[in-house]
Parts: structure tokens; C-alpha cells; sequence
């Protein structure tokens, strides 16, 4: 998802912050490596899906969310373990990996050739993660119901707008009185706060049954506006942090067309779905049913991504059109076998790609990191938790779940991280804070939400009421 969010930058940002990129379309590894790249994939594969199960399967013995298995899993083999499993964006090379090592030592190859195959590899492995989070965010639209998701529209949007303003307010003034951050890297670190990763949040609250309770319609709700809303900050920050002023075009641009994508892609949904039953009824061999599901979350991911929003915003929305449709249920069935094989990958290479090694206080400079960390983590699970005390006129519901459903940060938080210390905007301890914010977060948020979620009575989800 990193290159996705690093597009909705302002123009030439990207390229100045990731000269690396541009180089290395312009150095596509040569058609005699296509072969290791692809062992290299398929290794990497078989890690990945070993540690998803292993994880899995021993959180579920543990009575824990198995999405946090699977978190550990990836933290076990990536960078701050085994190594099997490192990306480029983490700051690895070729002669980090084991497996790139393993490979090099059975080739012959030589240093330049393990690079390319190395970077090759890691983009296409980072390519079926971000498949893995869409057909995820397909899935939990599917899940969803859009007349329920409409009654807690409003709740939905005032827990997302909470859930932004406060943490990056109290983060920024924190930072600025406190330590006596510098303005410009204070407000970076607090719209670090602002983010929810969706991806982690819905898949905890599908896999214990609460997606369609109002807790789970009202977080997932508040989830994607505050990815549409994050996404705004982001632009803001990164333009504060390129030029010192705030580009308010491209600010007013990015709300009226997630806006206008989000209303539209609803108000068109009968439309829709009567095209699609039209088309599925005509097809013949297999596939009749999925190929046009997919094509059409896949459609509504690129012109997501065409308006500088989120791909997987349009993955979501694709899914609650079609689960209007008669042929939801066997259109669910028929995307879980396919959500098994790729939404494991994304979750592996989070896990992958988050270093414990600032959490090490023996290192002198990460020491003042975790003194800033500490803070960070205190505003970024307050500043969530306390969305759930914005829900008015639902009597009886569960506030903490609300609040800590917005808690992880996941691999958005990391973005914010990534940007602020390329562009030179963070210094070493601050981004070690914001890094260790982000993992604590989101290895935390798992397990509290199950707790938070079992102190309703008789641990059932509390469905929303009929309409009338």
C-alpha cells in the first residue's frame, strides 16, 4: 500500500522523496534472471504460508484473534528475526535476505545479479499483498450490509472525525510543549496518530463474528472515512513538509472526489447490480459468478486509485454494491477461497516489515525514541478510545469496542514514518517513536478488541435492530 498513499502526494513529491523508484524502472533486471526471481517468489511463498498457518492456528489455541498469528508470524521471519522475509523499503538488501543469500550461493550469482532478482522478488510479493488487503476489503463489503451501514452513517462519521482531530491535536501540542519538537516535524508525528488500519480492524471483527453488530458496522464505517480522511492529512503534511504551506486545491480536490466516489458508487448500486446479475446469468463455464465480481472490485479499485484515493476504498465499495445483490451468499463463499490464498500475504509482510530493533533501549539512540514513544502510544490509544464516547443515541452499546477498533495503525502509520524521514521533515528519535507507536498499536490492537468486545453480555454480537 506504500506506493498507493506515496501517488496522493503533490505533484514531484514522490519522485523527490523516492529517487531509488524512478532508477530502478529504468534498470529492469534482464530475462536470464526470470527464473530466480520466480524461485524466489515461490520460496518466499512457502514462508509466507507456513508462518500464516503456524501462527494462525496457535493463536486460535490461545484463544487470541488468528490475524495476530499471523502478525508474529511475519515478525519472525522478517527483519527483526530470520530474515527470511525483508523488503527494500525497510532499508534490507540482497545480502540481508536468506533466502536472496541461498539463492545466490546456488546460481553462482553475483552481487548486481542478487540485487535486481532481490528487488524484482520484493515488489512482486509486495504487489500480492496489496491484491490480499483488496480482496479482503472486497470481502468485508460483501459482508456488510448498506442499509445497516447507512443507519450508522452519521455515528460512523463523527467516531472517524474524533478519531483524527484529537489525536493529532493533543500528538502535535504534546510534542511541541514537552520535548520542544520543531512545529512542522510535531504536526508530522500527529497526523501519524490520525491513521486506523482498516484491513487489521475488519478481519479481527469478521473472525470473532461482529462485523454486522452495530459496534462493527459503526468502526468499520468510521474506518473508511478515516482513510479518506487520513489521506487528506497525509497531502497536507507532505505539502507543509515540501513548501511550509498547505496546497488547499489539492485538499479541496481530494474531499470532493472521495466524496463524490463513495455517494456515487452507492446511488449507483441498484444499476450496478442489475448489470451484473445480467452479465453473471449469461455466462456459462466457471467462474461465472467471481471472474465478474472481481473484475468489477478490480475496476472500482483503479478509478479509486485514478481519483488519488485508496485502492482498497474501492475494493470496499464494490463489495457493499454487490451485496445487494440475490447471489451474495454464493458470491461470499466463492471469494473465501480466493481471500485464503492472498489475504495471509499482506498480514505475513506487515509483520515482516516491522524492526524491533528500536524497541532495544541498550542502543543509546533509541533511547530517546522510546521516551517519545511512550508518549505517542499513550495519545494514540487515548485518542482512539475515546471515539467510542462520540456515538449519541445508541443506548446500551459498547463504546470501548468502538474506540479500541480504532486503535492499530498498521502499515499506514508506517507510511507517515516513511515520508517524514525521507523527506528529511523527522529526526532519528522521533521516527523511532512514531515506528514504535505503530507496532505496539497494532499487535495490541487484536487482543483488546476481543476483550473489549467479549464485556458485552453473553459475548454475542449485538445485531442491529430490523428496519421497519
Amino acid at each position: 500500500m506504500l506506493s498507493n498513499v506515496f501517488s496522493h502526494l503533490p505533484p514531484g513529491t514522490w519522485i523527490d522523496i523516492w529517487p531509488s523508484q524512478s532508477a530502478l524502472l529504468a534498470t529492469t533486471p534482464e530475462a536470464e534472471y526470470g527464473p530466480f526471481i520466480l524461485t524466489g517468489v515461490l520460496l518466499t511463498l512457502i514462508v509466507i504460508y507456513t508462518m500464516s498457518k503456524l501462527g494462525g492456528e496457535l493463536s486460535k489455541r490461545l484463544e487470541l484473534p488468528p490475524v495476530l498469528g499471523e502478525l508474529v508470524g511475519g515478525v519472525v521471519v522478517g527483519i527483526s528475526a530470520l530474515h527470511l522475509l525483508v523488503f527494500p523499503e525497510t532499508g534490507a538488501t540482497a545480502a540481508d535476505s536468506v533466502l536472496m543469500s541461498g539463492l545466490q550461493w546456488l546460481g553462482h550469482l553475483d552481487a548486481t545479479a542478487a540485487t535486481h532478482i532481490f528487488q524484482s522478488q520484493s515488489e512482486v510479493i509486495s504487489v500480492l499483498a496489496e491484491l490480499g488487503v483488496m480482496v479482503l476489503l472486497f470481502e468485508i463489503g460483501l459482508e456488510s450490509d448498506l442499509r445497516e451501514l447507512g443507519k450508522v452513517g452519521y455515528q460512523a462519521a463523527v467516531v472517524a472525525i474524533v478519531g483524527v482531530v484529537v489525536p493529532l491535536a493533543l500528538g502535535t501540542i504534546g510534542l511541541i510543549a514537552l520535548f520542544h519538537v520543531p512545529t512542522i516535524p510535531a504536526v508530522f508525528a500527529g497526523a501519524a496518530l490520525t491513521a486506523t488500519s482498516i484491513g487489521i480492524t475488519s478481519k479481527v471483527l469478521s473472525e470473532l463474528g461482529h462485523l454486522k453488530s452495530t459496534e462493527g458496522q459503526i468502526i468499520v464505517g468510521a474506518a473508511v472515512i478515516d482513510d479518506v480522511l487520513g489521506i487528506i492529512v497525509l497531502a497536507v503534511v507532505a505539502s507543509l513538509a515540501k513548501t511550509g504551506e498547505v496546497d488547499l486545491l489539492n485538499v479541496v480536490y481530494l474531499i470532493v472526489s472521495a466524496s463524490a466516489f463513495l455517494l456515487g458508487a452507492i446511488l449507483l448500486g441498484k444499476v450496478i447490480n442489475q448489470s451484473f446479475v445480467a452479465i453473471a446469468t449469461q455466462l456459462q463455464t466457471r467462474g461465472a459468478l467471481l471472474i465478474p465480481a472481481i473484475s468489477f472490485a478490480l475496476v472500482m479499485a483503479v478509478l479509486a486509485n485514478t481519483i488519488h484515493l485508496e485502492a482498497i476504498l474501492g475494493a470496499f465499495a464494490a463489495g457493499l454494491v454487490l451485496d445487494e445483490t440475490d447471489q451474495r451468499k454464493e458470491l461470499d463463499q466463492q471469494v473465501m477461497p480466493v481471500a485464503d490464498i492472498l489475504v495471509p500475504i499482506f498480514f505475513v509482510t506487515v509483520g515482516a516489515k516491522a524492526d524491533l530493533s528500536v524497541l532495544n533501549p541498550a542502543v543509546a539512540e533509541n533511547r530517546a525514541g522510546l521516551i517519545i514513544a511512550t508518549f505517542l502510544i499513550a495519545v494514540a490509544i487515548l485518542g482512539k478510545v475515546v471515539t467510542g464516547w462520540a456515538v449519541f443515541g445508541q443506548p446500551g452499546i459498547n463504546r470501548l469496542a468502538i474506540g479500541v477498533g480504532m486503535v492499530p495503525r498498521g502499515e499506514v502509520g508506517l507510511v507517515f514514518a516513511g515520508i517524514g524521514s525521507a523527506s528529511g521533515v523527522l529526526d532519528r528519535p522521533l521516527e523511532a517513536g512514531i515506528i514504535v507507536m505503530v507496532i505496539l498499536t497494532t499487535f495490541l490492537a487484536p487482543p483488546l478488541l476481543q476483550r473489549a468486545l467479549k464485556t458485552q453480555s453473553g459475548s454475542a454480537p449485538a445485531t442491529m435492530p430490523a428496519a421497519d
